[in-house]
This record gives structure tokens, sequence and C-alpha cells, in this order.
């Protein structure tokens, strides 16, 4: 699989100066919205991270390339991204903790790990981490027991509770996000593909909805009883990234439904799919024959299918931490090398890989012959990390400044793209689906 969304900058014999990219990444990242969001809450937003903008509006650009070999070329606004979910609810950053609330760092022996607990079963589940009778909500405690624990143990510990932990850094940069795990039988390229999102949350379906502006033919497939989890979160957020799919429902322990998704999937030209390699051992599904017979698979992991990575748990911020893509505490002002590190942007890893992940599916839509590529968030996250950027930034009353290139760069609020259409409800489209498809 090819080297995707390269990130630009002077090759040989180019007259662009060091400088001049570092400019020009400052001013993708304060016009991205995310530098809005990356920082200390009572402080200033932080350039640190300013290549991401770049790498966003490259793997834009791609995902454009890639798309009009087969369809319509998209043209979004990567940087723009980052931003979209804190755009509609109004979160900010605060530092430490994640735009969302749900994460926050904490000290080990030998480091730190970012630890997203975002449902009330993970934070019951901290007595069990650190296996001490603490309480669950008892911090203060629970960071003394951490504390002396190696980043391996936690991990384990992590995998084998279902928590989404990631160690600081832990990740190293891949050749590329996308990793080929199978190369499969040939198939044909087609101006309405069919992709079937069994995604969820906000990489996923962010991919299929990209793939959708595309021209694709989209089916979402959510669990009868058991949703997309994004449904409970804010809806003009859900409905973007599910805007013109049809849905389907499935109820993985009923044979006739399992029977309707092996044929729906046995269609598809893609395959998005977003869960723990072991949840389709459980049903029989296997992505290597699906390919073998023409059909592409594209998975969205916290750290990859493979081994140990594939029990593991990860959102957003916890897999971007574990790539590396943090703030580390001592690059603050007033901050000490002993400080926490801070967060990326909303739950950065989600949106970079979404995007990065529907560059590598309209790639694997334009050629003749099927694959199997893994996206984990982590690497995605790792493969996009370069040193970190310094630059002077101002309060200008209520605004924020930062001075690049003998420029004063405003910091701009996220924002978010227009809706189309709201999405449709869970299963709103099984009988439809079922007739043409079989079930």
């Amino acid at each position: 699989m090819a080297n995707r969304a390269e990130l630009p900058g002077p090759g040989p014999g180019a007259s662009v100066s060091a400088m001049d990219d570092v400019a020009v990444d400052i001013a993708a990242w304060a016009a991205s919205g995310a530098m809005f969001l990356t920082g200390p809450a009572d402080g200033p937003p932080s350039p640190v991270p300013a290549p991401l903008a770049t790498a966003m509006a490259a793997a834009a650009h791609d995902l454009g390339v890639q798309t009009a070999r087969w369809g319509t070329a998209v043209d979004v606004d990567g940087p723009a991204l980052l931003g979209e979910r804190a755009a509609i609810t109004g979160m900010t950053r605060a530092g430490s903790t994640s735009v969302g609330g749900s994460a926050r760092f904490a000290r080990v022996a030998d480091g730190w790990v970012a630890l997203n607990l975002p449902r009330p079963e993970d934070v019951a589940a901290l007595p069990a981490l650190v296996e001490r009778a603490v309480e669950p909500g008892d911090w203060p405690a629970i960071n003394a027991a951490m504390a002396s624990m190696s980043t391996d143990l936690v991990i384990e510990r992590a995998a084998l509770l279902g928590l989404a932990i990631g160690a600081v850094g832990n990740t190293s940069a891949p050749g590329s996000p996308g990793r080929e795990l199978a190369r499969g039988g040939p198939r044909t390229v087609t101006n309405r593909p069919l992709v079937v999102d069994m995604g969820s949350l906000w990489a996923g379906p962010l991919t299929g909805q990209l793939l959708a502006d595309a021209g694709a033919r989209v089916i979402k497939v959510e669990g009868r009883g058991r949703p997309d989890g994004g449904r409970a979160g804010a809806t003009v957020f859900f409905d973007l990234l599910n805007s013109g799919k049809e849905c389907a429902s499935v109820d993985l322990s009923d044979r006739a439904d399992v029977d309707f998704l092996r044929r729906l999937l046995a269609a598809a030209d893609l395959v998005i799919e977003a869960s723990r390699p072991r949840a389709m051992d459980q049903i029989g599904i296997d992505p290597v024959a699906l390919t073998a017979n023409g059909a592409c698979w594209l998975s969205i992991t916290g750290h990859g299918r493979i081994g140990a990575a594939g029990r593991r748990v990860g959102f957003g911020d916890d897999a971007a931490a574990e790539g590396g893509l943090v703030v580390a505490g001592d690059t603050v002002a007033g901050a000490g090398a002993g400080d926490a590190p801070m967060f990326v942007a909303d739950a950065v890893a989600d949106p970079l890989t979404g995007l990065i992940a529907a560059a590598l599916g309209a790639e694997l839509l334009a050629e003749s012959t099927a694959a199997v590529i893994e996206v984990p968030l982590s690497g995605a996250a790792a493969w996009v990390r370069r040193p970190p950027v310094h630059a002077p930034v101002e309060r200008e009353g209520k605004d924020w400044l930062v001075i690049s290139d003998g420029s004063r760069l405003p910091v701009v609020p996220p924002r978010h793209r227009s809706l189309r259409s709201p999405a449709r409800r869970v299963g709103a489209d099984d009988a439809p689906l079922r007739l043409e498809f079989g079930g």
C-alpha cells in the first residue's frame, strides 16, 4: 500500500526554507480550530502540534485525488475536521484533561499513561486495574497506586478489563498509517461502489461519510438493541458523520440475521469495520476469506489487529497519546519537566484516522485487486507526529494571536461542515435491504 498523505516539505533542490515550512504549519494550525482546543484551560492555546494541520490538509488532498479515480472528487477542509465535535458541543481545551472530559493522564513508574473512561463501568473497574481496595473516584489513591506500576503492567491489565489506556509515546512511527494484512482476489471498479460501514462513534463513520460524498452507496450496520454509541451524543455531530447512509440493524445472536450480514458483506466492494478481531471471529466472518472473493476490508482499530494489540481497546484521546501526539508538559510556559502532558485537540486520533482511512479506502476502491488494510488510531497518530513547534502566543482582548514570520495570526475557534440531511434511524432500511440481499 502506498504511503498516503505525505506531509509537504522541501525536497531535493527546493528553495523553501525550514522556517517557511514552520510558518506554513503555524498558519494552518491557527486557522484549523484545533489550536484553539489545545493547551491549558487557563492559558494560551499551544502551537506545539502545528504540523498536524498540514498533515490533515495533505490527507484531504489525497482523498480528493483518490475519489476522483472512480467517483466525485471529495473537497473537504481536512484541518477543520479536528474541531467539528467541539464546534457543535461548545467544548474547549482543558489541558491535561481531554476536551470531552473522559480522559486524563496518570504517572506510572516509567512514564505517563492516558486513561480514557467514558463509561461508568470504566471508572468502576479502576480498583481492579490497580489491584487495590480503593474507591473508584478516589483519584489521589488511584494515582498513588499507579505510580508504582510499570507501563507494560498497566497496558496488560487494561486489555483484560477492556479499558482504553494508552502509554504516551509507546508506538513508534510506522512507514505508512495503513498496513496491508492480506492481498485478495480480483474486483471490478465501479463509480458507485457498495460500502458497508460497521464502524461506530467517530473514525469509522467519518470514513464512510466521506466515501458517500464521493458517490459510494454506504450502508450503515448497527446491532439491534446495541446501536452506534454516537447516537447518544450530540445529534448534529452524529448526523454529520452518518448523513446519506442507508441504515440496517442485525441481531448477532440470530442465525438468520448473521446470514443476512454475510450476504451483505459478500456483495460489498469495501467493508469498514472498527471492532476487535474477536467480534468477527465469534460470528464466523473472516476478512481474509471475503477479500479472496473480491471484497476489500478496511479495519480501523485502536492499536492493530495482530496479537496482543488486537485485544486492546482504544479511543481517540488515549490512542493519540500512545502515538506520542501530545503536548509535553514542559513545553508550556511556567510548567516543569515533571508536569503532565496535555491532550491535542478533541479525540484527535479519531478525525485524523477517519480522514486517512477514507483516502486509503478510496484508493482500494480504485484498484482491481482486493486487500485487507488496517489503520490503527495510535499508528496514525505516531505517523503524523513531528518535532514540536514553538511560537509566541499573545492575548488581544478576548482573542489569542500566534506570532509567526512577522505576522500576528488569529487563533480561530473550531467550526463544522454544513449538515445536508439528518441520519436515518436504526434499521430504517431493514425491509428493503433484506429483500435485496436476502434474509
